[in-house]
């Protein structure tokens, strides 16, 4: 059997690299700290961050960077020697950022030529680790304030208006931390309980919650997760209030994004389907709580079938779309002849992105309700999910500071 030429390499060498493991094991290979490098510990202001890596048996693949949340590299590293250890001292301010590791021949460093990690920890907290990847891998980490709204996070943003504080903060939340769908069960189990209503720790269901009494359907959290369904009340799920089918399916990282995903009754999920939300003349369906499915009203500007959801709940939606149209603006424009519901609501631009009916009821909806504390709590557990904020929740005014009075 001929063997690729790394394989080759590694198995001949795999000799070499033992009795060289031998010969350092008594001293070992991690590099101390010395004077210099507690120095600089010393004469950092902000936050001292170390990075530690153990390469693999071709440490020359390997190379890193850490950017901040204006895409711009801070530090770097590469062009490192077979199987050896080295610390990188880094002094950052509070703020956002990403570590990324690469590979140039696509086998990460663990663990198939050799037993390669990293770790990144500021003092003893550790911010990413890991070793098995392909090409590349994304961590990202928050230093400073537990809220994004502490020191710096949008402070590129000032100063501009119009669609160039739009690509601003596009620029500010558009690397947030993918998360698999499965992990958007804890996230709703935290962010949409009810500690607002009647305030007894259930599923805050946005298509079923009664916002004026007692509920009719209450679930319990993880409990209550669909699950079957055939009727309203048989469980909850996870919401796409802007439909999956608009931008194509299961893609990431839309699909598992956390500001758009909420729980929901599954059985009126499903009537919503992927219907654009608009404000309902003659009602097909109506759930428990009063959101609607029907022919839109005369006065919408807009003919065809939408859903419209509850008044209260009607701000936070607009403020979701607007948050997508800002995150994915540089995709969205090409999400319009994904189905009819999306080419209804879309008009294919990356800078107005919505139909103009569109986007006077949701400037409207976002005026009639304003942010409250349940979806400042929200931003907030999101933010902790997965690193990047919603704008238009921390700064209502930026709405009509983009898209206009």
């Amino acid at each position: 059997m001929i063997l690729p030429f790394k394989q080759y390499a590694y198995l001949s060498g795999l000799l070499t690299s033992c009795l060289l493991a031998q010969a350092n094991a008594s001293s070992g290979n991690i590099r101390p700290r010395d004077e210099a490098f507690e120095q600089a510990m010393e004469a950092c202001s902000d936050y001292n961050v170390t990075l530690s890596l153990n390469t693999d048996d071709y440490g020359a693949e390997t190379s890193w960077k850490i950017r901040n949340n204006q895409d711009k590299t801070l530090y770097t590293g590469s062009g490192y020697d077979n199987s050896q250890n080295y610390q990188k001292l880094m002094c950052l301010e509070a703020g956002q950022y990403t570590l990324e590791f690469l590979d140039s021949e696509g086998d990460g460093i663990c663990c198939q030529y050799g037993n390669g990690t990293y770790s990144l920890k500021l003092n003893e907290q550790l911010l990413a680790s890991g070793g098995r990847f392909d090409d590349s891998i994304e961590h990202h980490f928050v230093l400073g304030e537990k809220s994004g709204e502490g020191k710096g996070y949008y402070q590129s943003a000032q100063g501009k208006s119009g669609y160039e504080l739009k690509t601003a903060l596009h620029n500010i939340i558009k690397n947030h931390q993918r998360q698999s769908y499965s992990a958007v069960w804890s996230l709703v189990k935290s962010a949409d309980i009810d500690r607002y209503y009647e305030n007894d720790g259930s599923i805050l269901d946005i298509y079923s919650e009664n916002v004026s009494g007692p509920d009719s359907i209450n679930y319990v959290a993880r409990v209550d997760q669909c699950g079957n369904y055939r009727r309203e009340g048989d469980c909850y799920n996870r919401e796409h209030s802007f439909p999956k089918s608009w931008f194509g399916g299961k893609v990431a990282p839309m699909n598992t994004d956390g500001h758009h995903l909420f729980a929901s009754d599954g059985y009126v999920n499903a009537k919503r389907g992927n219907w654009p939300f608009g404000e309902v003349g003659v009602a097909t369906y109506q759930s428990s709580n009063g959101s609607k499915l029907g022919y839109a009203t005369s006065d919408l500007n807009y003919s065809g079938t939408v859903f419209e959801p509850v008044d209260q709940f009607k701000g936070d939606l607009a403020r979701v779309y607007f948050y997508m149209a800002t995150r994915y603006q540089h995709d969205i424009a090409y999400w319009e002849g994904n189905t009819s519901s999306s080419d209804a609501v879309l008009n294919g631009t990356p800078d107005q992105v919505f139909e103009s009916w569109a986007l006077e009821m949701f400037k409207r909806w976002h005026l009639s309700d304003p942010v409250d504390q349940k979806e400042r709590d929200r931003n907030e557990a999101v933010f902790q999910f997965q690193n990047n904020r919603n704008p238009f929740v921390d700064h209502p005014e930026f709405v009509l500071q983009i898209w206009g009075n």
